[in-house]
Parts: C-alpha cells; structure tokens; sequence
C-alpha cells in the first residue's frame, strides 16, 4: 500500500450511524466553504479601471465571476453568479450603479460596495439609500478597498442572520397562533359535551322519576328517540327537563 493510500485512509474520519456520518458530512462541507475564496463581480464601464480593480481584487484572494461595464450587466451578472459582494461604479451608461445597486438590494442577492470619485459624495448619500453596505473613493487602494468590502459581506450576513430570526419567529408566532386555535376549538367543544352530558344525565333522571324508566332504560330511550326524529340529544333532553322539572310526581 503506498503512502499515499495509507494518509487518506488515517484522514478519513469513522462513523458509527448515520446521524454520524450526516454530522462528518455537515462538517466537511463548511471546512471547504471556510477554504473557498470570496466571489466578486466588478462593475466599471472605463476598461482600464476595471482591469487593474480586476487585478487587485484577484491578487488579495478574491474571486472576480463576472465583470460589467453597465447596471444592467451588473444586475444579470448578480442574479446569475450570485457573488459575495459586488463592486459598482457609481456612473455607468444605460443604467447606473445607484439604479442598479437598488435593484440588487431589493433582491437581497448581494451586497454592493460603491466605488465613488471625490467629486462625488453627494451621490453616496444616495448610494446608502439604495442599499449599498459601503462606498470607496477612487483611485482604488487596497487599504480603502479591501476593508470596505469585509464590511460590506459582514453586514450583509447580519442583516441575513436577522432576517432569518425575523422569519423564524414569524413562523413560529404562527404555529402557536394555530396551536391557540386548535385548543380554544378543542375546549369549545369539550365544554358543549360536558353542556350535553349534564342536559342528558338530568334529563335521564327526570325519566327514572317522572316515567318510572330504569337508567339504562332512559338513556336507551333518549338515544334511540334522538337517532329515529333526528333530533340532537342536547334538544331532546332540553325538551325533556322543560317537560318534567315543573311537574309533580303522580303520588304527590
């Protein structure tokens, strides 16, 4: 057996179950996300800024899937490759980085990093409102840059995190309205058996002592009476006790 058989054989981790293997299998996954190089698609319509912002990202560990020279591009290329974080020019023709980070950000597929001249910082301000998680001012140094986007995924994920929480509680607040629901029909119902059970037991002992009926015999003629007129036996029981409450025995 040669070496190399000998240390994936020693690396492969045992399993007793399946829940085990599930787990080792869970485990493994999220060691090879935690290896994976964070994606990027770069927006810049101006080639020559787009390559050395290519160049830079790419020489930090990123990996650039897609690169547009509009908000158009940007926007189908987001949708398609689904990017850790994109970086977007502010001006773009057709359409613009505001416009089109907007759009991203609505659909929540991933954060944008605004790239800004110095000129431009009243365009920021319209950049957050469409939802950019940070903004970086030209020329691009990977000082500003790559702390800007750390930021941008950071905040992303929070913001996932909470709306994840958000819905998890939205479910569950509706599960135990169901729940609630569910057991206020279940009570409902079992007080209108109980209502029944007592309407019928009176009524049944009014039977014994105003008509002479045995118990069983009275609850034998109570049911059969109910199934044959089709009347409910709570009826038929508050029809009897209106009969026979008021009425003295025949020795009185």
């Amino acid at each position: 057996m040669s070496n190399e058989e000998q240390e994936s054989i020693t690396e492969e981790p045992t399993v007793d179950n399946a829940a085990d293997a599930i787990e080792v299998a869970d485990a493994q996954v999220a060691k090879k996300e935690a290896k994976r190089n964070p994606t990027v698609v770069v927006a810049e319509d101006e080639s020559v800024n787009r390559m050395d912002l290519v160049a830079m990202l790419e020489d930090n560990g990123y990996e650039v899937v897609g690169e547009a020279a509009n908000g158009e591009e940007a926007i189908e290329l987001t949708r398609e490759k689904r990017p850790d974080v994109v970086c977007m020019d502010v001006k773009m023709p057709h359409m613009d980085g505001i416009t089109a980070a907007g759009v991203i950000c609505d659909e929540n597929l991933a954060p944008v990093v605004m790239l800004t001249a110095f000129s431009q910082a009243d365009l920021v301000k319209e950049a957050i409102g469409a939802g950019a998680m940070a903004y970086v001012t030209k020329p691009y140094e990977e000082s500003k840059l790559l702390p800007a986007l750390a930021v941008a995924m950071g905040r992303f994920a929070e913001i996932n995190d909470l709306l994840d929480s958000v819905e998890r509680n939205e479910s569950e607040l509706r599960t135990t309205q169901e729940q609630l629901r569910d057991a206020e029909e279940e009570l409902r119902k079992t007080k209108e058996t109980l209502e029944e059970r007592k309407l019928i037991d009176r009524a049944k002992g009014l039977l014994m002592d105003k008509a002479n009926f045995s118990e069983s015999g009275a609850f034998r003629w109570i049911q059969k009476t109910s199934m044959d007129q089709r009347i409910p036996k709570k009826r038929l029981a508050q029809a009897i006790i209106e009969k026979y409450s008021d009425k003295p025995n025949d020795g009185e």
